[in-house]
């Protein structure tokens, strides 16, 4: 089920399920600690005796307020008569989720109507421990456990306190849980629970025929009773509705502060991806964690989650914020993956949003033997992505105390771990998890990895080093083209690996990351063989449905749901292929292929603007989890590619960046780049 509406803060994140369920709550990391764990924390509406979950039996539009992180919900219950609207959001500076609910009447006659809100924390993870108690300073619920204290409270316009409250606990023996007292539209008032508990608060509103009146709810995260107590206040004092509204404002002037010109891109495209830079923000942790995504529901999948931070992810997400002007988010990406680097200059699998090492598949003996559990290419971007970040910012004093720790260590260690004798990458783990080998997309971003350093430290005035990671990068490129690339295949192949002989076998599964050997400079987007390689993909990965897309690679196992189809179209697939039509073009027409799949991609997101990780073939639902945080980001960087190439051939003198940028178009280190990779080129044989 997907997770409509995320709404964070960087520390507080709440996500939401179709029936606007609350199923996930992070703090204070995003990502970590999820103190909802997937529980239901339900509304309820009582109405002239009659009660009723918010839940299939309601029409749901899930939407947000343009251009902000706040939510815009309607939620209809034809037999009660009554019209819920929500305006929800997670204070921009504090770490409070508050909500404002409209109760619209639609029948002719007064009505008293109570609204019932649920809590079902599973504190740090889970429910043993926990306490749920009411505290009457602050007519309020607080669930607590350690260092994590969670206060519940509302109001109305006309009573600034709740109408009822219930503690109690769950599933332990014959109590479902607490929830189950809000359903006579009377709760018990019991005022502590502890163990496995939850709890429910009321409000109550009369409202006359054909009218509405307003209510407010909210929850406040700190790591003290006294903490989480000042939070009630703040919001009792200023209003929820006017920490909502400045919420608003500051989300709407973040998303606006950058203004690239938006030529031959439709509304929808260009409301799309500011959706898609807020978003990208809620997944964001403060340290400078980018978390996949936060989708608790794939724990039923794998018993495990996507809320980890995937360097590679990473590292192609800030590379997207930096394009787009939001320095910060990626400086802080950089200094946590700087301070995660092992010794020897690689990262491993993944991380937890913490910085803390996450849990792995990979494994460090194999077939009797140590084996390195690695995937390199989340090294190597890394160092690409910092070097655009150079090229854009120019901020030295930034990058002085990257150069050892991250840039030398993961020039020295890519330049090492190679297979001898061909001088390809050392077998790691491909970008999707599943086979280990030497990868074509492996190969080209280590490629555009070893450049990045060497580029660096010519910079930093190290120019034997330099030349050291640019022979190594030629070589891999001499020995990709003899070994990767297949005569009789007519493209490149995924992978190649040693079997017991010392001998390479191929795998020519046909993979949509072989966009990576031109996306990072190994090929040019024009020599024939990525032309050949480009024409396969497109021929043999994109779904032959009303739904179409390109699927990840041939016969994709992964949440797959007919035999019919190679795989489920994936966006930052599809969107890679756009990537490779944008490279190519040389007039404005030829971008309209792109323009198509900007579009498409617009259109097969959520009515929110939310990007699955893949969609269904046949009905264009969303699969796997949801938002995905590499989709929205691709989406923003292929915009990007879009805008810059248009420009280009439009001969523009800017790319709708500062005076400052568009002064910097042919200066040292726009040549030096160039240079660089000439020289790289010129090395190869082949």
């Amino acid at each position: 089920m997907p997770r409509d509406l995320p709404l964070g803060n960087g520390k507080l994140l709440v996500c939401f399920d179709m029936h606007y369920c609350i199923r996930d709550l992070y703090f204070p990391h995003v990502g970590q600690e999820n103190h909802a764990g997937g529980n239901y924390f339900r509304i309820g509406v009582w109405a002239d005796g009659d009660f009723s979950w918010v839940g299939p039996d309601w029409e749901c539009d899930l939407r947000y307020m343009p251009d902000t992180l706040s939510s815009q919900v309607t939620l209809a219950h034809t037999d009660l008569g009554i019209r819920l609207l929500l305006h929800d959001t997670v204070d921009f500076h504090e770490n409070i989720f508050i909500r404002e609910i409209t109760i619209e009447n639609m029948r002719p006659d007064k009505r008293e109507v109570r609204l019932f809100f649920t809590q079902d924390f599973d504190i740090s993870g889970n429910s043993i421990g926990d306490t749920a108690a009411y505290d009457p300073k602050t007519d309020s619920i607080v669930h607590y456990k350690g260092d994590r204290y969670f206060i519940i409270s509302g109001m109305t316009e006309k009573k600034g306190s709740l109408y009822q409250f219930a503690t109690g606990q769950k599933m332990t023996g014959d109590r479902e849980g607490t929830f189950r007292d809000a359903q006579d539209g009377v709760l018990s008032g019991n005022p502590i629970a502890q163990g496995s508990v939850d709890s429910v608060v009321s409000l109550s509103l009369s409202i006359r025929g054909n009218t509405g009146a307003s209510a407010y709810y909210w929850i406040g995260a700190g790591k003290s009773w006294g903490e989480v107590r000042v939070l009630d206040a703040i919001i009792r004092e200023r209003h929820p509705k006017s920490l909502i509204r400045r919420t608003e404002e500051y989300w709407h002037l973040w998303v606006y502060k950058e203004t690239p010109c938006f030529d031959m891109l439709t509304d929808r495209i260009v409301d799309a991806y500011r959706r898609s830079l807020l978003i990208l923000r809620t997944q964001i942790d403060w340290q400078g964690g980018i978390v996949a995504a936060n989708d608790s529901d794939v724990i039923l999948y794998n018993r495990d989650t996507y809320s980890y931070v995937w360097p590679r992810d990473g590292a192609l997400i800030a590379h997207a914020m930096d394009a787009v002007g939001y320095v910060v988010v990626s400086q802080n990406f950089y200094r946590f993956v700087s301070e995660a680097m092992e010794r020897e200059g690689y990262l491993l699998h993944k991380y937890n949003p913490d910085g803390t090492l996450a849990s792995s598949w990979h494994p460090w003996f194999e077939n009797g033997k140590e084996s390195l559990p690695i995937q390199e290419d989340e090294t190597a971007l890394v160092v690409w992505a910092l070097w655009q970040h150079f090229v854009l910012y120019r901020n030295i004093e930034f990058i002085k105390p990257l150069y050892r720790p991250l840039i030398k260590r993961t020039g020295d260690f890519m330049s090492s771990y190679l297979d001898t004798p061909s001088g390809l990458p050392g077998e790691s783990y491909d970008l999707w998890e599943e086979r280990r080998g030497i990868l074509s997309f492996t190969t080209g971003t280590v490629f555009g990895g070893l450049t990045a350093a060497s580029l660096f430290c010519t910079v930093f005035g190290e120019h034997d080093k330099a030349l050291e990671y640019q022979r190594c990068a030629a070589k891999m490129r001499d020995a990709a083209s003899q070994l990767l690339f297949r005569e009789e295949l007519g493209c490149f192949a995924r992978m190649i690996h040693r079997n017991d002989k010392g001998d390479f076998e191929v795998d020519s599964t046909l993979d949509a990351s072989l966009w990576a050997l031109f996306a990072f400079g190994m090929y040019s987007v024009n020599d024939p063989r990525i032309v050949s390689t480009m024409n396969a993909l497109r021929e043999r990965l994109w779904v032959k449905t009303d739904i179409g897309g390109m699927a990840r690679y041939e016969n994709d196992p992964y949440h797959r749901v007919s035999s019919d189809v190679p795989g489920n179209p994936w966006f930052i697939c599809t969107l890679w292929y756009a990537d490779y039509l944008i490279e190519r073009a040389k007039t404005e027409k030829d971008l309209e292929g792109a323009l198509n799949i900007l579009t498409w991609v617009a259109d097969h997101a959520l009515p929110s603007g939310v990007l699955a990780e893949q969609v269904h073939p046949f009905t264009g639902q969303p699969l796997s989890v949801s938002p995905l945080t590499w989709s929205h980001a691709t989406f923003v960087a292929t915009i990007n590619r879009f805008i810059k190439r248009l420009h280009v051939l439009q001969d523009y003198p800017g790319t709708g960046l500062s005076l400052i940028e568009k002064a910097r178009r042919e200066d040292w280190i726009g040549k030096l780049y160039k240079e660089a990779c000439d020289t790289i080129h010129d090395s190869c044989k082949t």
